[in-house]
């Protein structure tokens, strides 16, 4: 049976994406830096509970001892934990600002990669699904007819763009793990404001490549139309 965990599963996409893997037959994890409420959503979909916090070092090695004690392999990891980040002029960001985001969005997705590749490598088919957004596309940005036009949000952006690089870097380097970025687009989240299409639409592209097995590809952007434009 597939095990799969998901960062910032206690929620929005994360949340319908483990209901779906469940409903799927795939054992299911859900990291959520707030424990209370990550056990909540846990019992609700029937899913195994790991306090994570994805910018902590000690929070994220202590999950992968957690999952290796408990289950001893992991199949998915679908790093989907992210924030927005407080939204401003990009003439008036600032350094710590754009760090702030990127703390979770970039360096937690590395931080919380290379703990569990051990585990990863004790699983069977072995994939990494990294959520990336059409708004770090260049292509998609300067689009007039694309939404992602329509924003400017520098830091949130380009910490997008940071994690589709790293997702291809992380597959040419590791061809014994499967690595896929994938694109919810703008869903109806709090994360969005209410904006967009259904959260089952948004996490479409993610449950599709969590469900492929053997047939897995590597170093794919996509959401659910197909892929995506860089």
């Amino acid at each position: 049976m597939t095990t799969t965990l998901i960062t910032g599963g206690n929620r929005g996409l994360g949340h319908e994406a483990a209901r779906r893997l469940i409903q799927a037959g795939q054992t299911v994890w859900i990291g959520a830096r707030d424990a209370e409420n990550g056990r909540k959503a846990a019992d609700r979909l029937g899913a195994g509970f790991v306090q994570l916090d994805v910018t902590d070092d000690a929070s994220v090695n202590a999950a992968a001892e957690t999952l290796r004690t408990r289950v001893g392999h992991l199949d998915v990891l679908i790093n989907n934990a992210g924030i927005l980040g407080e939204v401003t002029s990009p003439e008036e960001m600032t350094a710590d600002q754009v760090r702030h985001v990127y703390e979770t969005n970039v360096f937690g997705l590395v931080r919380v990669t290379r703990a569990f590749l051990p585990l990863l490598r004790a699983g069977s088919v072995p994939s990494v699904i990294n959520i990336t957004s059409g708004l770090g596309s260049f292509t998609l940005t300067h689009d007039p007819e694309r939404v992602e036009s329509h924003y400017v949000l520098a830091a949130y952006s380009s910490s997008k763009s940071a994690v589709t690089m790293l997702t291809m870097q992380y597959a040419k380097a590791i061809p014994d793990v499967r690595f896929n970025a994938v694109d919810p687009g703008q869903t109806a989240t709090e994360f969005t404001g209410r904006l967009g299409h259904s959260v089952e639409e948004g996490a479409e592209a993610a449950v599709r490549i969590a469900t492929l097995g053997p047939d897995t590809p590597t170093g794919t952007v996509t959401d659910r139309a197909g892929v995506l434009p860089w």
